[in-house]
């Protein structure tokens, strides 16, 4: 473990250049996801109660916990270093590892869906190996926009936000619209939103997981202007920004579709046809928006692999994670050997899976919640490494404090861990139903796999740091 007299880590000689504007759209971009509405509302008209419940429950409690740690520990690598003050560079080390893998794991499933996007706007007999094909293409696209410099990439993510906020902003005016005048594909009365603990339970992780990646944006904090003054206004503008914009696209899907009609792959398509009319007008408007659509898949994945490759960078840089992941551009200080990495599982995984799947929207669904999993794993420290530095650590300046005495942080610390604990249950099980082991048994060995893996690495570098 660091010493706690340390000073947060000196610059290693990074360029800032995220501006308060940048980490603005920057996290909108990581947060706000075309790909998992669909899922999300599936869970039925309850879903916009459920929205609200865990935007009030977990969003703020988790926006405003970043906050703090984001501006009171600004070096690169953010989740990374919060860790590891706070435990030490193994569980910094296992943190991280979870955090970099899920993104490459996380990555196939995105890309399954944009090619399965675009094959529902442009070619609808594509096969599945053909799209599986058409995703390990898009892997390495992402790769080598990532290794480009952060003033040039960045504007991938910025577009993609403002691209984000349009279509949902058209899927919610739309809504409203057809729901004021021809009415609502389902009931929409006090019973049917109000939440029950039913299968609709199944997609609630993916609420949860909709609302996470405020941290992202700190994975970068050596290249900010002024974290300290810019991640706390970040935080609080995207937060609004980004609740009010997944209200509206819900609304727009359940106003549109049935809830047995939402496709994983084809519901976000579906309801924009189906909002816009048949015209030939209105079908030219789906097109572009489909467009559009896969554009977010795309600038998705460059936000995520952006925060998580610098976080693993960081790591490896501290000797916590193999050197491979230290490796950084000679002339763009862009962490290349994490992003080769990340193609590399990618691809290996994209197609594995592709042999398991009977279809596209199986393949999404088996990856999105193995990856999902995976994802979840470090954010059951960041709550309680919080509250540790708030301890341990109160000599650290904090420009921005959650406001509350311990007791009250150590309640809403608590509530967001079992937030997370909720999802990673119902990605495997399906409340109220048994155990589907031919879709969980994937799911979870796939799991422990990964985290064996990481042990090994760990293992294995802790072994060299000690030779």
């Amino acid at each position: 473990m660091i010493a706690l007299n340390e000073p947060v880590p000196q610059s290693r000689g990074f360029k800032r250049v995220l501006n308060q504007l940048d980490m603005t759209l920057f996290t909108v971009c990581a947060i706000l996801v075309i790909d998992t509405l669909a899922a999300s509302a599936k869970v039925g008209v309850s879903s916009l109660a459920w929205w609200i419940i865990t935007f009030v429950f977990f969003f703020v409690p988790y926006g405003l916990i970043v906050a703090e740690l984001g501006a009171a520990y600004p070096g690169e690598g953010g989740i990374q270093q919060w860790i590891r003050r706070a435990y030490g560079d193994k569980w910094a080390g296992r943190t991280v590892w979870y955090y970099w893998v899920n993104v490459a794991l996380w990555m196939p499933s995105v890309y399954i869906l944009f090619a399965g996007m675009f094959a529902q706007l442009f070619a609808p007999e594509m096969s599945l190996w053909v799209k599986i094909a058409l995703g390990v293409f898009m892997t390495w696209i992402t790769v080598g926009v990532g290794i480009a410099s952060l003033a040039n990439s960045k504007w991938v993510p910025n577009i993609g936000a403002v691209v984000k906020a349009a279509i949902m902003l058209i899927m919610g005016v739309a809504g409203i619209w057809i729901a004021s005048t021809r009415g609502f594909a389902n009931e929409m009365t006090l019973s049917t939103l109000t939440p029950g603990w039913d299968v609709g339970l199944a997609f609630l992780p993916v609420v949860v997981y909709n609302f996470l990646g405020f941290e992202l944006m700190s994975g970068a904090g050596e290249e900010m202007e002024n974290p300290a003054r810019d991640v706390p206004i970040a935080i609080v503008v995207a937060g609004l920004a980004i609740v009010g914009f997944y209200l509206l696209a819900t609304f727009g899907i359940l106003v549109a579709l049935p809830v047995n009609e939402i496709g994983l792959i084809s519901g976000v398509i579906d309801t924009v046809a189906r909002l816009l009319g048949e015209s030939q007008l209105a079908k030219t408007a789906t097109v572009l928006i489909g467009i559009g659509a896969l554009y977010t898949f795309f600038a998705n994945m460059v936000t995520w692999t952006l925060g998580a490759n610098r976080t693993a960078q960081a790591a490896a840089a501290d000797g916590e994670l193999p050197a491979v992941f230290a490796s950084l551009h000679p002339t763009y200080q862009t962490p290349v050997g994490a992003f080769l990495w990340t193609g590399i599982v990618s691809t290996v995984v994209i197609v594995l899976y592709g042999f398991m799947a009977a279809n596209a929207e199986d393949l999404f669904w088996s990856l999105f919640a193995f990856s999902s999993i995976v994802f979840l794993l470090p954010y059951l420290l960041v709550f309680p490494a919080f509250l540790r530095l708030r301890r341990i650590d109160a000599g650290t300046s904090r420009p921005y404090r959650v406001p509350g005495g311990m007791g009250a942080l150590t309640l809403i610390a608590t509530i967001c861990v079992l937030f997370i604990l909720q999802a990673i249950l119902f990605f495997v099980w399906v409340p109220g139903e048994p155990v589907d082991w031919s879709t969980a048994g994937p799911i979870l060995g796939g799991v422990v796999l990964t985290v064996l893996v990481g042990e090994v690495i760990l293992a294995l570098q802790t072994r060299r740091k000690g030779a």
